[in-house]
């Protein structure tokens, strides 16, 4: 069985993201970027399948700009044996969006016919929390969202699910998109000796026009402002007193 996992390039999660000074969006200057942790997590359960014996390839894929490579390298030297960069941009701030993302995975998915696609349940970047949803919609494949336990099986992928009362398992027949959660497992840290070999293993480069997709942005981004710095707090003396300061702010 042949693994897919999509994986995008996004700002570091340690890195304090900077809004443009005309609230034209991120600042991307001189900013550290690596792969989102979500796609990490997806990645990691890809190469533990392949270890367990049930994959036998793990494919990473990456749509956007061409620095996306250095991604793509970090997939490889985690355990992944091949990867598919798709250039479908040349500025780093314009965000391919779901849609498209979706269409061309899904020509992908017809090229290589995995038994699997696994995918972070969203980016940290924008959160859309769709690409994994239109990608199951667009191939007619079930899907598995927000899976925090995936066993393969006799043909069939057993998905623990976290859902909003607790945990929900439920049985999807493959192929499938599974969408992964946080907690489905602790993603290895690439050694030196995987990151060198990794330079060596296959990187095949393409275009969305090689897929005949439009990646036109159909979102337009009327302003970016930073969150309301938070207040400073008060201390009170009393539950009496916490009472009536709510009631005086109006919030009980």
């Amino acid at each position: 069985m042949k693994v897919l996992v999509p994986v995008k390039r996004v700002i570091d999660y340690n890195v304090k993201v900077r809004v443009k000074s005309d609230g034209s969006g991120v600042d991307l200057a001189n900013v550290k970027m690596s792969m989102n942790p979500f796609d990490e997590i997806a990645v990691e359960e890809a190469i533990r399948l392949k270890e367990a014996g049930t994959a036998s390839e793990v494919v990473a894929v990456s749509i956007g700009v061409k620095q996306a490579q250095e991604t793509l390298r970090t997939a490889l030297a985690m355990g992944a044996d091949r990867a598919i960069l798709v250039v479908a941009a040349e500025d780093v701030h314009q965000d391919i969006e779901p849609l498209a993302v979706a269409k061309i995975l899904a020509k992908i998915a017809e090229e290589e016919q995995p038994g699997l696609v696994l995918c972070g349940k969203q980016a940290i970047d924008n959160d859309m929390n769709a690409t994994g949803q239109m990608l199951s919609a667009l191939l007619g494949w079930a899907q598995a969202t927000f899976a925090s336990k995936v066993e393969i099986a006799e043909g069939n992928a057993k998905v623990t699910r976290e859902v909003d009362g607790g945990l929900q398992t439920i049985q999807v027949k493959m192929p499938a998109i599974v969408s992964v959660d946080l907690r489905l497992n602790e993603p290895r840290y690439a050694s030196l000796p995987n990151i060198m070999k990794a330079k060596k293993k296959p990187l095949e480069e393409k275009s969305a026009a090689d897929y005949g997709v439009d990646v036109t942005p159909r979102l337009e981004v009327v302003k970016t402002t930073e969150p309301e710095a938070r207040q400073a707090g008060i201390v009170v003396k009393s539950v009496d007193e916490l009472v009536e300061t709510l009631k005086e702010k109006g919030i009980v």
